[in-house]
């Protein structure tokens, strides 16, 4: 575990600075420079610990190291410029990208969401294109137009001819749903969004929301009053810190509480914890709180976040292996999966040892 010490000393502020950036203080005042580089470092070092280096598996697709350089490739993300500082896994999936980047020697041309119309010239003559996150139908005809080479990261699109890496949210969310069950909750919520991008106006559509609905229906406990869905059309911010304050009042404010809240990314979660503390409310007496991601600050909140870890690092190095495939000649199509870990803390109950 990365200590906040360790933090402070890389990035050269106090520890109490580290501490307030990484629980989202809104009173605290840095530029956003630093605030960059402490998240980065929380999430490079974390990545970088023993344990993550003796845990980790060899690289799914082993290339030769290049005798030269390899071409240009750029990373055309969904969030914008800003947006990612808000949802540091992001930062991971970056991170991955860029350091398998370096080992094949490869420059990378950052776009973010804002740029991808207007600065379009950013993308000529680029050898390929790793699109992170979800991407529109236009975007991704706009992304096939400027390359002959693309890959998606972290986001499975309908289309079977495109390479992509991601890992299967609905997966995660049964293994979590069946451990809080076996840790003995039963009144167990969901907050997170629709999926309008890939699903239009359908409820229940985003993968995490339609396993949680899923799971409950296939056990006859199914009750709409435990889902809070944010619907702004604006994907970027709809799974932010301010989503979970407001719905977890909202549940709260609902005839029956639940046991333990699982929320759509750690932000919510942080959000959650938050109106949670404000209605007087203890974590994990009163209501348990469970989350996706893993973010550097979900192991320094008090208590300390149970998440399921996605492997964002991985999914970014595997986009860029899959890519480099591409640029060498492979004509069919791979879609490759890696499995979340849940990593059980102190906002909930642990299930029992298998």
């Amino acid at each position: 575990m990365v200590t906040i010490r360790e933090i402070a000393k890389a990035v050269g502020v106090s520890a109490g600075t580290v501490s307030r950036v990484l629980n989202y203080d809104p009173t605290l005042s840095v530029s956003e420079t630093k605030r960059k580089a402490i998240i980065e470092t929380a999430e490079a070092l974390d990545y970088a610990t023993p344990r993550n280096r003796n845990r980790r598996k060899p690289a799914p697709f082993r290339q030769p190291q290049p005798t030269a350089a390899m071409p240009r490739i750029a990373t055309v993300h969904f969030l914008e410029r800003d947006e990612e500082l808000i949802d540091p896994y992001y930062i991971g999936v970056r991170l991955g990208i860029e350091r398998r980047s370096q080992h094949y020697q490869s420059e990378i041309v950052k776009v973010f969401h804002a740029d991808l119309f207007n600065e379009a010239s950013l993308l000529q003559g680029v050898a390929g294109i790793i699109a992170i996150g979800k991407h529109r139908p236009a975007e991704i005809a706009f992304l096939e137009e400027c390359c002959d080479h693309l890959v998606f990261a972290d986001f499975q699109p309908s289309d079977e001819h495109y390479d992509c890496v991601y890992s299967d949210l609905a997966v995660a969310t049964t293994k979590i749903l069946d451990g809080l069950a076996a840790a003995g909750y039963r009144r167990i919520a969901f907050i997170g969004a629709e999926d309008r991008i890939s699903f239009g106006d359908v409820p229940y559509s985003e993968a995490r929301c339609r396993a949680y609905v899923d799971w409950q229906k296939a056990r006859g406990t199914f009750d709409p009053t435990l889902i809070a869905l944010n619907n702004d059309c604006n994907d970027g911010q709809n799974l932010r810190l301010e989503v979970g304050y407001e719905h977890a009042r909202d549940l709260l404010d609902r005839p029956e509480r639940p046991d333990v809240i699982l929320t759509a990314n750690d932000n919510i979660a942080i959000g959650t914890g938050r109106a949670l503390a404000e209605a007087g409310l203890s974590v994990p007496d009163d209501i348990a709180i469970a989350s996706f991601n893993d973010i550097p600050v979900a192991q320094f909140l008090n208590p300390a976040l149970s998440t399921m870890k996605i492997p964002g690092e991985a999914i970014g190095e595997c986009a860029v292996d899959l890519l480099v495939e591409r640029i060498n000649g492979r004509e069919y199509t791979k879609r490759v999966t890696i499995p979340g870990e849940m990593i059980w803390r102190d906002s909930c109950r642990h299930p029992p040892a298998a």
